[in-house]
């Protein structure tokens, strides 16, 4: 037996023969573009890719964000960075801001040919002067580098993420503008000492998404759940390549 089939799941799993919405979080959809055969494993046949250390420090910076910038959206105020790139919008209340934020509901919004019910969690949302929603996305690291664009093969995926949460909000009615920003922390190593505290730089990158791959991607995704066939592996999938090394030494 494959040793891709240990430790399976029970919950949460696809059911073909289910009339009952299938609830696909933005993340699963990023793993089924990444490679279709883990994506059918891991929601399918209920045995998911290796789990990562949580980053604890992301976390951290993501929640000293939202309080900041909570802070200028409840006086009506640009925040700084925002005044600083020149950008017009302002941090926006909304009485669904909350559950828009939260992991486990987030945005949400019903596929109907699909049956998928489709959700994510935003960061923040701002508004420009034209009525827009926009969709802002915190990201922290610790380069030697600036950052000042999405450039790296990896950032193909906050584009993806960032092109979902536009596609729920206009699937739920709201007015989004094309253009999103990432609050980009890059902690500085550049300093003397430790001294019990990181500073970083903060830069404001814009990214003029688009949401037309959305539908496809859902379909195609969809019919990849119901077939009985698991599909064939991304060529560049390194979990499928290093399960397919030790399968070939074990057992040949």
């Amino acid at each position: 037996m494959s040793i891709y089939y240990t430790a399976q799941r029970t919950k949460n799993l696809y059911d073909p023969k289910s009339k009952e919405p299938f609830k696909l979080s933005r993340s699963k959809i990023d793993l089924f573009i990444q490679c279709p055969r883990c994506f059918y494993i891991d929601r399918r046949l209920g045995t998911g890719r290796p789990p990562g250390f949580p980053f604890a420090l992301n976390s951290a910076v993501d929640t000293l964000l939202k309080k900041e910038f909570d802070i200028h959206r409840a006086n009506d105020k640009q925040h700084p960075i925002i005044k600083k790139y020149g950008v017009d919008a302002k941090p926006i209340p909304h009485e669904d801001l909350d559950k828009w934020r939260h992991n486990f509901t987030g945005v949400r919004y019903l596929h109907k040919p699909t049956n998928l019910l489709v959700f994510g969690a935003i960061d923040d949302l701002w508004q420009n002067s034209k009525g827009e929603f926009i969709v802002v996305d915190y990201k922290a690291t610790a380069k030697t580098e600036e950052i000042t664009k999405l450039d790296k093969d990896w950032h193909e995926g906050y584009k993806h993420q960032m092109e979902v949460y536009q596609w729920l909000l206009r699937k739920n009615g709201y007015k989004v503008s094309n253009t999103g920003y990432f609050v980009y922390c890059n902690g500085k190593t550049d300093r003397g000492a430790f001294d019990g505290k990181l500073d970083f730089d903060v830069t404001l990158i814009p990214y003029k998404g688009s949401d037309k791959w959305v539908g496809k991607t859902l379909k195609a995704l969809h019919k990849c759940l119901r077939s009985k066939k698991i599909p064939k592996a991304n060529k560049d999938c390194d979990y499928c390549a290093y399960v397919g090394t030790v399968e070939k030494l074990m057992y040949d």
